[in-house]
């Protein structure tokens, strides 16, 4: 059998058994809340976490209305394919683009997101003309399930940290689909793989973009002598660190005591990622103003149906445990572009960013959007991805 052969990629849809729906509707069914600490919080049901009260109406919602098929089928009315690839069954959408020479752009999800993020902003990249855009503009869109994610996932796989989730989306690209060169895009964990693919994959990269800065620039130490907006930083920097970042501890450190609880009730699973999508959307306290109820229980159900909640926490843990996204001192010299959304969970400066960043194109400030760009703003997002990448065509 040959390497061609080998990795040859199978078409792929989507579909949960009936069993397993019924399962999660009867695991809900049987939900045991914790109580809430009486008058503790004042005026604030989510000082401490997730508020009970929404969780009950979101687990209600869940067991009685969510409809599964619905999401499903907006999955999977866009191509997929599995391909063996390092070792692992590597899931991706691939999206061809409407125009005359579409480029192919690798579209990365993070944690706790997965590919149904990008099912509004996927048509606005390969169809711009359809949104009032330039057909000139537009991408084929391949967006890959993140190894240990999702539909990249099954039990007893290995794990993945940045840099070798790089590695294996990179050899999708350029061995499995045969881009010679290619853009890419990401957020969260997808901000780390692509800026580690703009380090390790130089030469075939046409840009990166990114709106979130994952690679460095986090120790204040890195700071000497800093200005007043670099102080900014250090400050929303300590905020974060004192009050944002208990679940990057215990995903480092204890991944797989956390992948019992969250791996077996699905209120707890919920409960773990909804605090996320508020805390972090730009959303004024109701998350349901920034993402919808359906798109993201079509996100927990994904995580809910495929166990991959604890492999998810991977990069988290190789991270604490010396698996750097760069090395130190290193520099990403490809053409970079960045979106920075105001409701971002942290906005560094851009001389901070310059020290990786040597070649930064285009530096937008949104006036609108948090963490979950392409969730909250599908047009924003989209925008800007044309506008940097025009430049570079």
């Amino acid at each position: 059998m040959t390497k061609s052969e080998m990795n040859k990629p199978e078409p792929f849809k989507l579909h949960v058994a009936e069993q397993d729906i019924a399962d999660l509707k009867a695991r809900l069914e049987r939900t045991r809340f914790p109580d809430s600490a009486p008058g503790e919080a004042g005026s604030d049901p989510w000082a401490f976490g997730t508020d009970v009260a929404y969780l009950r109406t979101l687990v209600q919602y869940w067991r009685e209305r969510f409809d599964w098929r619905a999401e499903e089928a907006a999955l999977n009315a866009f191509p997929q394919f599995r391909v063996p690839l390092d070792g692992i069954d590597l899931h991706y959408l691939h999206i061809p683009g409407v125009g005359e020479n579409p480029m192919p752009l690798l579209l990365l999800h993070g944690w706790p997101g997965s590919v149904f993020e990008f099912i509004d902003v996927i048509p606005r990249l390969t169809d711009p003309a359809r949104f009032g855009g330039d057909p000139r503009d537009a991408f084929t869109v391949i967006a890959p399930s993140l190894p240990g994610y999702g539909l990249s996932f099954k039990p007893g796989q290995k794990r993945y940290a940045v840099p070798e989730m790089a590695d294996c989306v990179a050899a999708l690209m350029h061995d499995v689909l045969g881009f010679k060169r290619f853009a890419a895009q990401g957020g969260d964990w997808g901000a780390a793989v692509t800026s580690r693919l703009g380090y390790a994959h130089a030469e075939k990269m046409i840009g990166i973009h990114l709106n979130l800065w994952a690679a460095a620039g986090r120790e204040a130490s890195t700071f000497e002598n800093p200005t007043e907006e670099e102080k900014r930083y250090l400050g929303e920097l300590a905020h974060w660190t004192r009050e944002e970042t208990g679940y990057q501890w215990i995903q480092g450190t204890r991944p797989q005591t956390l992948s019992f609880a969250l791996t077996d009730s699905p209120a707890g699973l919920a409960g773990w990622i909804v605090e996320k999508f508020r805390a972090w959307s730009d959303c004024g306290g109701d998350v349901e103003r920034a993402i919808s109820r359906d798109r993201m229980l079509a996100d927990i159900s994904l995580y809910w149906f495929t166990g991959a909640i604890g492999s998810s926490f991977w990069p988290y843990y190789a991270r604490l445990h010396g698996s750097a996204i760069l090395p130190r001192g290193a520099t990403i010299t490809v053409p970079t572009g960045y979106a920075q959304f105001p409701r971002e969970i942290l906005k560094p400066p851009r001389s901070a960013i310059e020290r990786v960043h040597t070649n930064i194109r285009r530096w937008s400030v949104m006036e609108k959007g948090g963490h979950f760009a392409a969730l909250e703003q599908p047009d924003l997002l989209a925008h800007e991805v044309r506008a940097f990448f025009r430049e570079l065509r």
